[in-house]
């Protein structure tokens, strides 16, 4: 099949121009918050990771250090290892592309070739979702910049608190049922009350620790049970065995899995 005539590439294609245009509001806003330009593109090329390098920003505008900057970024960089099994798991890349593939695995290219049921549609989806991402990304990144650097304080046009409103523009798609808004709150709540008593950008470090230990601790569902918003959302192995055809074989006419 001709890339242009794929559904996954067309479906890749629009999220890449949709989400790497965004980039240029974080080129404006790194800047914004103190980076300079080769700060800022360095973080679009080497980071490469929406969530964690507003998380980066928005702890730097607040003149927090650089170690609760990188460690916020990184905390939110660890569902791309995730992405990163579920991917290795479904397209099994190969040689240089596992390392390309490693890169470019975030969650729109995750998300689109996890949507196809078609390998070669899968494949299809993640590389130009991925790359095309990429390339926008740091162009735009780039445009945001010089745009941002020209804007002069940035105070006067509020973004110095622009970096929090686009995280949580981010976030807030994602909480879809009632467990998930619960620790939201509960991590919100204690963020407010830890901001007087430790120094910018522990905070938000503070609020990963509760929430990494309400899911330690929450309780076991029951077999069955799902629904509270905190179950994986991408399954690889969706299409795998379970979904194979069932023919009818033996000299009784047993069902088995046609493997």
């Amino acid at each position: 099949m001709k890339l242009s005539e794929s559904p996954a590439a067309k479906i890749g294609l629009s999220i890449s121009i949709a989400t790497g245009l965004y980039g240029i509001s974080f080129g404006a806003l790194s800047v914004a918050s103190g980076l300079t330009l080769w700060q800022t593109m360095a973080l679009s090329l080497l980071l490469f990771s929406g969530g964690s390098q507003f998380a980066f920003i928005g702890v730097v505008a607040g003149g927090g250090s650089a170690v609760a900057a990188m460690s916020a970024s990184a905390l939110l960089g660890i569902r791309n290892g995730v992405y990163g099994m579920q991917i290795n798991a479904l397209l099994r890349p190969t040689g240089w592309r596992r390392f390309a593939a490693a890169h470019v695995t975030i969650d729109e290219s995750t998300a689109t070739a996890t949507g196809q049921s078609d390998p070669g549609e899968q494949k299809r989806g993640f590389w130009v979702a991925g790359l095309g991402i990429f390339i926008l990304w740091n162009i735009m990144t780039c445009v945001g910049a010089l745009v941002g650097a020209a804007l002069g304080d940035p105070k006067q046009w509020g973004l110095d608190g622009a970096a929090v409103a686009a995280f949580l523009g981010l976030l807030w798609p994602r909480i879809k049922s009632f467990q998930p808004a619960a620790i939201a709150i509960v991590c919100a709540l204690v963020t407010l009350l830890a901001v007087p008593l430790v120094p910018a950008g522990v905070p938000i470090l503070v609020a990963a620790v509760v929430a990494g230990l309400i899911g330690w601790f929450r309780p076991t569902p029951d077999a069955g049970h799902d629904g509270d918003g905190l179950e994986p959302e991408l399954d690889p192995y969706k299409h795998d065995v379970g979904d194979m055809p069932v023919r009818e074989s033996g000299p009784r006419g047993h069902k088995g899995k046609e493997l």
